[in-house]
C-alpha cells in the first residue's frame, strides 16, 4: 500500500485483551496479508514463548506462527549473547520462558554460591516479584552485577483493568542500586531495529501500532517507523495529552488500519 511495505503490530491491547481478539483485529489482520504487507508481531509480553503465543492467537482465528512473532525474551537472549556471552544471569519473571531464552545460563538462588550472577535480568511482573525476590536482585546488584531488563511498561490492560508491570519495580531497583537499567525489548531502538530486519524492509517502509504512545509509537518514530496509536488497550486520554511527543497518526482501534494503509497508499501515488 504505497510506501509501506510491512506493518509492525503490539498483540496486547492492540489484537487481544487477555488474549481474547479485540473487535474486527481478526479481519484487519487478513486485509493487511491479502494487500501482501510483510506482519511482525512485537511484543513486550513475557509471560509465554512466542510458540505459545502462535498457538493462542492461532486458536483465537489469527493466521500467524511463531516465526511471526519477535518477543521481549527472544531479543533479551539475542542481547545477552552479543554483550554478555556465557554470562550467568539471575531471572525475575514471571511465566516459563526458558524456550526463548536458548543460549542463555540461567542460575536458581540456590546456585549462586559466594559469587553473585553475572547479571540480573528482568521480565514481566507478577506474583514472583516479592519482597524476597527484589531483595535478593538488589542483593546481586549491590555486589557488581549488571542489570538488563526486557522493558520498563508500567501497567497493562487485562479484562479485569489494569495491572501493575516491570517499570513500577524496575524504577526501584535502579534508585536503590544507583545502577541503569538496559533494555532491550520495546522501546529500545535495537527491538525496532530487529523486527526491521525481520521483515526485510527499511523504517521509511513500516508502520507501527500500538496501545502505548511512549514504548509503542513514539519509540519507534524515533527509529524512523510511522506510529499508530490505537484508543484501545492501555490507551487512556491523559496519558496520551502528557506524552513527550506526538504519534504519527491516531485511529479508534486495530480494526480501522487498513482504511488507514489505503489513504496512506493514495497519499503517496498522489
Amino acid at each position: 500500500m504505497g510506501s509501506v511495505r510491512a506493518v509492525l503490530i503490539d498483540i496486547d491491547g492492540v489484537l487481544t485483551v487477555s488474549w481474547q481478539p479485540l473487535p474486527g483485529a481478526v479481519e484487519a489482520l487478513r486485509e493487511i496479508r491479502a494487500a501482501g504487507l510483510g506482519v511482525v508481531l512485537v511484543t513486550n509480553t513475557t509471560s509465554r514463548t512466542r510458540a505459545s503465543i502462535a498457538r493462542t492467537l492461532t486458536d483465537a482465528g489469527f493466521a500467524v506462527s511463531a516465526e511471526d512473532i519477535l518477543t521481549a525474551p527472544a531479543a533479551t537472549a539475542a542481547y545477552l549473547a552479543e554483550h554478555w556471552p556465557g554470562a550467568r544471569c539471575a531471572l525475575l519473571n514471571s511465566g516459563d520462558i526458558v524456550e526463548d531464552l536458548g543460549g542463555v545460563t540461567v542460575v536458581g538462588e540456590d546456585e549462586g554460591g559466594d559469587s553473585a550472577p553475572d547479571v540480573v535480568v528482568v521480565g514481566g511482573a507478577g506474583p514472583e516479584f516479592g519482597y524476597a525476590a527484589l531483595n535478593r536482585a538488589f542483593g546481586y546488584l549491590q555486589r557488581g552485577a549488571r542489570l538488563v531488563a526486557m522493558h520498563r511498561n508500567l501497567y497493562w490492560r487485562t479484562d479485569q483493568g489494569l495491572r501493575l508491570d516491570t517499570g513500577a519495580f524496575l524504577v526501584g531497583l535502579e534508585k536503590a542500586a544507583r545502577v541503569e537499567a538496559e533494555i532491550t525489548g520495546k522501546p529500545s531502538a535495537a527491538f525496532f531495529e530487529a523486527a526491521l530486519a525481520h521483515v526485510g524492509v527499511g523504517a521509511d517502509e513500516a508502520v507501527m501500532v500500538g496501545d502505548d504512545i511512549e514504548s509503542d509509537v513514539l519509540a519507534a518514530q524515533r527509529a524512523g517507523v510511522t506510529g499508530v496509536l490505537v484508543r484501545t488497550g492501555k490507551y487512556l486520554p491523559q496519558t496520551h495529552r502528557d506524552a513527550s511527543g506526538t504519534p504519527d497518526h491516531v485511529i479508534d482501534s486495530f480494526a480501522g488500519l487498513p482504511a488507514l494503509l489505503a489513504e496512506l497508499r493514495g497519499s503517496a501515488q498522489r
